[in-house]
Formats: C-alpha cells, structure tokens, sequence
C-alpha cells in the first residue's frame, strides 16, 4: 500500500506561476502525495519564484529559509524565473535538493519524484473558484524595466486541443471562470504559424472562439493583454459571444506619456493605446478596461506624469495597477540616469490612485440597473439574519448581493441597485 508523502507548495509571483506550481501538484498527488495540514511538517515542498523585481528574489529566499526551518526534515524543489536566472544562488540555500532552471524540465522532475503519467493539463485548481490556464510562454519584447524576456525567452503555445480539453474539464469539475494565462498572451500561435500562409494561422482570437462554443457553465477571462493584440477578430469574438467570454479586458499601458513610453521601448504612443480602447468601447457593450501603470520611470518629469493622468480619464479605467518604478539589475532601465526619488514617485502614485477612484467611480455608476453575471466567492450573515455573497462581475468588479450560501462558486445573474466607490450593490434575478 503507498505510504501518502506530505507535500508544501508555495508560489510568488504570476498566474503562470500559480498554473505550473498546480501542475506539479497535481502529478506529485498521483506519486502519492498529498496536501500538508497546517499544523504538520513536509516531506518535499516545492517554491516556484518570481524574479521580477529585487523584492521577489528577497521574497523567494525567506520563504524557502522559512520551509527548511518549520520543515526541517524536508526536500525543497525550487522553480521558477528566479530559479531561471540564478540558480547557484538558490541551490545554497537549506535543503534544497533541486533546482529547476527550465519549466521544460518539470516532466523529468516529476518522473524523478515517482510521477508515472505527468499530466498534461489540470482537473482542478486547489480550492478556488477560478482556475487559471496557461496558453503558452515566452516573451520576444524587450522592455527596458523588464527582466522576463531574459528568463523566458523561448516562445512556446501549447497546442489548442489540449487547451480545450483542460478547459472543458475543468469546467466539467465546477470551476465557473477559466481565465486564460500566459508570458505574452496576445502571442499565442505566433510560434505555431511560422512558415504556413497566413489563412492558417491561429491565434488568441480563434482559439477564444474554440473555448466559447464549448457546452457547460463557466466564462472565459483574459488576463493581461497588449494594446496591438486587442484585434477586431478578438473584439468580434467577444461580441459574439457575450455570455460566455467576459467583457473585460487588461490592457498593459505602463505610461500615457510618449517620451516615457520610448524610454521603455513599448511598441506604440498613447494615441494608438486611446485608439485601441476607444474601438473595444465602440465594439462591445460598457467593456471594463483595467491596465497596469508604473509611476516614476527614470526621467518621467511632471508634464510627463500628468499625461498618464490624462490618458487615465481619457480611457477611463475601471482599475489602474499602479507600480512604483524599482530598478531591476540587469535591465536597461536600471542603468538610466535621471531616477526619481522615492517621496516623487510616491506622491505621484497617490495622485494616480485618486485619478483611478474617479475612473472606476464613474464606469461604477454607468453600470447601475444593469444585469451581470457574479461569480460567487463568499459569504456571509449580516446583522438582520441575511446571507449576503460577495464576488466578482463579468466586468471585474466587486458585488454583494444576497443569495443562498450555495452562490459561492457559482455564476448568478444580478442587477445592479447602487455603485458605491469600491462596490457594487446587487439583486438576484
């Protein structure tokens, strides 16, 4: 009889990050391990990393000091893209035993840990209600605060059919909202159409339109898009979809400031991002447009940032992730001169973030009287006996609505009453 092995899985960093560490706990289940109680101490644990900024690395190497000492008798496996760029750094820390330099060895190490059939895709995503899939990897760009095109560099799709079946069977498990994941996810199929004439290319759009036409209830997300992937085909899919693929998307834009934009070598100016928006808003109905912005990049002055700030109200987004610029050794933008100091770029993520209160304020209140569809996340009793669930719209905002407990985890059709600044107020239909 197998002895059951207790395993630890920790993750920082991305949602491919959170996808390759579920992969390899769901082979090392069927070697015989399981899931470690809170109280108990581990036999592996394994630490994917991120190296995207230095806090990342500071980060990985206290949670794998912090394992080898609650976890004394433990193998630590450490993976990831800090594990990509340094793993000679890593390797020296306590009770490491292995060190995956490259996501494509994850097979062999899962064989090496008893793993006869290494799965190919996920059946379930831990205990979420969500589960992310990861369409493919790799990143050509060449940002200058960037590191990951250093760590990831090779450019990989996964084939479609084996998307569509993880998603249909994660879908078939009880998982709602599959949010499809990548390095660069706008470039699924890139490396697949190489040398074939261009009617038969794949790409996002097409294989967002093979997941649509699956049967079940659950919804499709994208996660973190660039402005030239927001194609009219996508777009079209979309609209056609409206049901089934969430009228949300995450447009990258880092800057609303062309110089800055140049300085991080991004690929277009802020009109063509406007313009990008403006066609998805024409095209759809009140899509949500989130972004990711960083403040205080090296010589950003102040007519620069209130250009973002501008650009911000132009598109009106219903989230700004906003990031202090913080130098990554081994990129250009580390070696720049002009950097800004830390009260300047605090001070202008303040502003930003009070920019971003009146963006979502206003996109809140236009979707007031409108049904959407809430994916159920928790619940709980109020102070009149009421279950009151929490989750999140199609359009990726916060809802609370009253509802059975057994909404959690599961799509239902709301309107919306009132737009507070940070919530949505709803009723079941």
């Amino acid at each position: 009889m197998m002895t059951e092995k207790a395993l630890k899985t920790v993750t920082l960093g991305c949602k491919v990050n959170q996808y390759e560490t579920e992969l390899v706990r769901e082979g090392l289940v069927t070697a015989g391990y399981r899931d470690a109680s809170d109280d108990e101490t581990a036999d592996l644990c394994v630490v994917n990393t991120c190296t995207v900024t230095n806090e990342g690395d500071a980060k990985s190497r206290q949670v794998i000091r912090r394992l080898a000492r609650d976890n004394p008798d433990s193998r630590i496996v450490v993976m990831g893209c800090y594990a990509t760029r340094a793993p000679e750094e890593l390797a020296a820390l306590p009770n490491v035993v292995e060190v995956v330099e490259n996501k494509r060895e994850i097979p062999d190490l899962l064989g090496r840990f008893g793993v006869i059939d290494v799965p190919s895709g996920l059946s379930t995503f831990g205990d979420r209600h969500r589960a992310y899939v990861k369409v493919q990897d790799g990143c050509l760009l060449r940002c200058t605060f960037c590191i990951i095109p250093t760590v990831r560099p090779e450019m990989y799709s996964r084939p479609a059919e084996d998307i569509v079946s993880e998603v249909a069977r994660l879908a078939d498990n009880g998982f709602r909202e599959i949010v499809l994941t990548g390095i660069h996810l706008g470039h699924f199929g890139v490396d697949l159409n190489k040398g074939k004439p261009k009617e038969e290319w794949v790409r996002l759009a097409h294989l967002v339109r093979q997941l649509a036409k699956l049967d079940g209830d659950f919804r499709v997300r994208m996660s973190s898009i660039e402005a030239t992937e927001v194609t009219r085909e996508l777009i079209d899919v979309m609209g056609e979809f409206p049901d089934r693929v969430c009228p949300h998307l995450h447009i990258s834009m880092q800057s609303g400031s062309d110089a800055v934009l140049r300085r991080m070598r991004r690929r277009w100016g802020a009109q063509r991002f406007v313009d990008r928006c403006k066609l998805l808003k024409e095209s759809l109905d009140q899509p949500a447009i989130s972004t990711d912005i960083i403040v205080g990049f090296p010589g950003e002055t102040d007519a620069e940032f209130e250009e973002t700030c501008a650009v911000s109200r132009e598109v009106g987004f219903s989230k700004i992730h906003i990031f202090p610029f913080s130098p990554r050794k081994g990129t250009p933008a580390a070696e720049m001169p002009d950097h800004i100091p830390g009260d300047v770029k605090s001070d202008r993520r303040r502003r930003l973030a009070e920019v971003e209160t009146e963006t979502r304020e206003i996109y809140f209140r236009s979707l007031v009287g409108k049904r959407l569809a809430v994916l159920g996340e928790a619940a709980e009793t109020d102070a009149a006996g009421r279950t009151i669930v929490r989750g999140t719209a199609c359009r990726y905002a916060p809802v609370s609505f009253e509802a059975p407990a057994s909404a959690v985890g599961n799509l239902t059709a709301v309107e919306v009453q009132t737009a507070e600044s940070e919530l949505l107020r709803a009723a079941a239909t």
